[in-house]
């Protein structure tokens, strides 16, 4: 095993380091079995890294304890590769040097095509920050998803690996992410290079990812379709067309960049008639940005299809190759978390401000910008081989007709500021507090009792 000394802003950068669904800090002091359970779940989802010899963020003062020597770290090694059920192939293990700090055991999980157990016999998943135990029909469904390789990992003999690392795009993620890796070690650490007849090829992911023009490189389409379509209906026609479809081409970084800006300009300041009333296009660009990520980085690669977006005059429709990967359905998309590309996904997350968050937590960002916008949820929906997310322009119930609802509902029942927010999903305490003056002056509600402070108000039905 390596041992490699790592720099101040390496130190730091690990110090700063989030736990999310990918990474993973533990303390040397952690007993192998329970090690070995956030070991299998990150091999059952999408893979990662484990970090062992840092202390949780809420110590305080030092937070780094290491291994004095690599045998120290025997027992813990031992029980992930040997009595792991069946074991974890390409698993990749280094020590960092941290001075007078000792070592800190880093282990580099791949996303396995098996299913594994701990030397117990449990079966666990990742889910954000949290592991997971799954029992019978849930580990049945996982294995399912499981068996064929990632079309990200499909080496490609076309492509010359100085193109990649001579090129820019990798030069600069490189430096983003603060790595003192040589380019070639470092995508064979990320799993960015494919071993084919002895030698390692750049794979699809790489293309995605570093390659300035991958459109001119994968022998599928990987581009984005951007349309304006003047209408409401379902069905379109040609002339409807505001004008050409705008086709956005590059790394994906730059293509889900552009997209956002496409779509933006469209909907910015534009309106439609309905029933003699103008009606503004006015979506909020958080849920617009994460679906659009979505879209990019879980399509299915393999397919030879773009993503197509159509910015109607009622909706916003985003059409991405292939159905829901693994044991995802329409029914669990809120709670379950898979992922098509797992490489692409992990690398857009390990940047600075990285544009996708958790799995699964884009969706519900979305969701609840969209709710707060008084819009109502996106709809899913599968046909052929395509995921299609829409976005209507249809408004939510007032924040007025919530609270009137809700004595509705609950006639002997009071309200405060704080449970309209909750009940309607603003967050905005000043909007409330409007709403709320509003439907007291029309004598619709009244305090409960004005001896209170006017923060502490609750009101009942007049």
């Amino acid at each position: 095993m390596d041992t490699r000394i790592i720099t101040y802003d390496e130190i730091q950068s690990l110090l700063n380091l989030d736990e999310d669904h990918f990474n993973d800090l533990k303390s040397k002091k952690i007993s192998p079995a329970k090690l070995q359970q956030t070991f299998v779940a990150l091999a059952n989802s999408d893979g990662g890294d484990l970090y062992i010899g840092i202390e949780d963020k809420k110590v305080m003062g030092e937070r780094i304890f290491g291994f004095e020597e690599p045998e120290e770290a025997n027992a813990l090694i031992s029980t992930l590769l040997e009595d792991t059920s069946p074991s974890v192939e390409n698993v990749a293990i280094e020590f960092l040097s941290v001075s007078d700090k000792g070592l800190i055991l880093h282990i580099s999980i791949p996303k396995s095509p098996k299913v594994h157990y701990t030397s117990a016999g449990d079966c666990y998943i990742r889910i954000n920050a949290l592991k997971k135990k799954i029992k019978g029909e849930r580990i049945t469904q996982l294995s399912y998803s499981k068996g064929a390789e990632p079309y990200e990992r499909r080496g490609l003999d076309s492509v010359d690996i100085e193109d990649i690392i001579d090129g820019h795009l990798l030069s600069d993620y490189m430096r983003r992410v603060g790595t003192h890796l040589q380019p070639g070690a470092f995508l064979r650490k990320q799993r960015l290079l494919t071993k084919k007849d002895g030698h390692r090829i750049p794979n699809v992911g790489a293309v995605l990812l570093f390659d300035e023009e991958p459109q001119a490189t994968l022998e599928t389409r990987c581009a984005v379709k951007v349309y304006r379509l003047r209408t409401t209906e379902t069905q379109y026609k040609r002339e409807q067309l505001e004008e050409m479809p705008v086709t956005i081409n590059g790394n994906v970084e730059n293509v889900i960049d552009k997209t956002i800006q496409q779509v933006s300009k469209y909907i910015d300041g534009a309106s439609f008639n309905d029933g003699g009333r103008v009606v503004k296009l006015n979506y909020p660009a958080e849920a617009l940005k994460e679906i659009l990520v979505n879209a990019v980085i879980h399509r299915d690669y393999s397919l030879n299809d773009d993503i197509h977006v159509r910015v109607f005059d009622n909706r916003v429709e985003i059409q991405s190759p292939g159905r829901l990967p693994g044991y995802m359905t329409l029914e669990n998309l809120y709670d379950e978390r898979f992922s098509r590309n797992p490489n692409i996904v992990r690398m857009l997350h390990n940047l600075p401000n990285p544009v996708n968050h958790d799995i699964g937590e884009g969706l519900d960002t979305a969701k609840n910008e969209l709710k707060k916008a008084g819009l109502i949820d996106p709809e899913f929906s599968e046909k052929e081989n395509a995921f299609i997310v829409t976005i209507k322009h249809q408004k939510l119930a007032s924040i007025e007709d919530v609270v009137l609802q809700y004595f509705s509902d609950n006639p002997d029942s009071s309200i405060s500021n704080k449970l309209v927010r909750q009940v309607s999903g603003e967050d905005d305490m000043q909007k409330v507090k409007k709403a709320l003056q509003k439907l007291r002056a029309n004598g619709q509600i009244k305090v409960e009792d004005e001896s209170v402070s006017a923060f502490y108000y609750r009101y009942i039905k007049a």
